[in-house]
């Protein structure tokens, strides 16, 4: 087995929650308690009943495909911002400072007001840039943002009750969210691409907490507990889930932030559809605050807006080079 492979998962190895009584209120505890157990082991998880309508994810993959298939002089006008904002190229990323950069391309953006303005107040908010010509992707992207965003607030109230705290505890201070959404597209990797190239390196996700929507052409592998990387395939009906390296610093690790990477060795464009939830950038991460005051923490408290800045700043070649 090559630098690139995985084995397949036993049917089960990464838990499907049924996350419907979460979401109506008929048994919010029996999925906290399912969430607890899945965070506290691999920290993957597919969520079945996340209620997203399909024409919606049918429309921003549509649309989101038809970008990336434009020119890419015409993708760099909306090139991505000092504030982490619009399109991303080859090369523009990678998840380790010794790492080769990711084979792929991205397009981010963020919370939007009724107005179509957003707040530009942090390193990480400011204006998203829409592209003049493919106007029906603002519409597309922002309808799968709010839907995604919102069964992020559901899942943070279950993680909430599965460790016993009051179901707001981790949005308290969610009035003005530092989340972001991208796309993100993985061209058929080369034959001949280095064994230690990837469509995304291995790592962990910066932030909260990540909220994925494969399409069906696979690559998703993950690191289990054993350290062994096992494929995460695509199921109908059921976006991915997966702790963020903040909800497992706000757990002091009992929340497990999981290696995960993609190899697309297909010979098909793969898309994935993303949404990272982050709440207000001054939000203090301390565990102490979910275990008591007297718990000594492996860590020392940070912000949310601190940490995802010095996060950023090291994956992210833009960020250096317009600062």
């Amino acid at each position: 087995m090559n630098a690139q492979q995985a084995r397949r998962v036993d049917a089960g190895s990464i838990p499907v929650v049924d996350i419907t009584p979460l979401r109506d209120g008929s048994d919010a505890q029996g999925v906290a308690d399912a969430l607890h157990a899945a965070s506290t082991d691999l920290g993957f998880i597919y969520i079945s009943g996340h209620g997203i309508p399909d024409e919606i994810i049918d429309n921003a993959r549509a649309s989101a495909l038809a970008f990336f298939r434009h020119p890419e002089e015409e993708k760099a006008s909306v090139g991505v911002s000092k504030k982490h904002r619009g399109w991303i190229g080859v090369g523009g990323a990678k998840m380790q400072d010794d790492a080769r950069a990711d084979l792929k391309e991205s397009f981010v953006w963020g919370y939007q007001d009724a107005n179509r303005s957003t707040p530009d107040d942090h390193d990480l908010r400011g204006p998203n840039q829409w592209p003049g010509f493919d106007p029906d992707l603002q519409r597309h992207a922002m309808a799968f943002f709010c839907h995604a965003h919102d069964i992020a607030r559901h899942l943070m109230r279950g993680f909430a009750l599965g460790l016993g705290l009051a179901e707001n505890f981790f949005l308290r201070s969610d009035t003005r969210p530092l989340s972001r959404a991208s796309y993100v597209y993985y061209p058929p990797q080369p034959a001949n691409a280095p064994e230690d190239s990837f469509g995304v390196g291995p790592h962990t996700d910066f932030g909260v907490l990540t909220v994925l929507c494969q399409d069906s052409v696979g690559g998703l592998q993950v690191q289990d507990v054993k350290g062994d990387w096992v494929q995460a395939p695509p199921i109908d009906g059921t976006l991915v889930v997966n702790v963020a390296d903040l909800l497992s610093r706000w757990t002091d690790g009992a929340y497990k932030s999981t290696p995960h990477r993609v190899v697309n060795a297909s010979d098909q464009e793969r898309l994935s559809l993303v949404l990272a939830y982050d709440p207000d950038p001054e939000t203090v991460i301390d565990a102490r605050e979910v275990f008591g005051a007297d718990y000594l923490p492996e860590e020392e408290p940070t912000t949310c807006g601190d940490y995802l800045v010095w996060r950023f700043g090291k994956a992210f070649s833009h960020r250096t080079e317009n600062a």
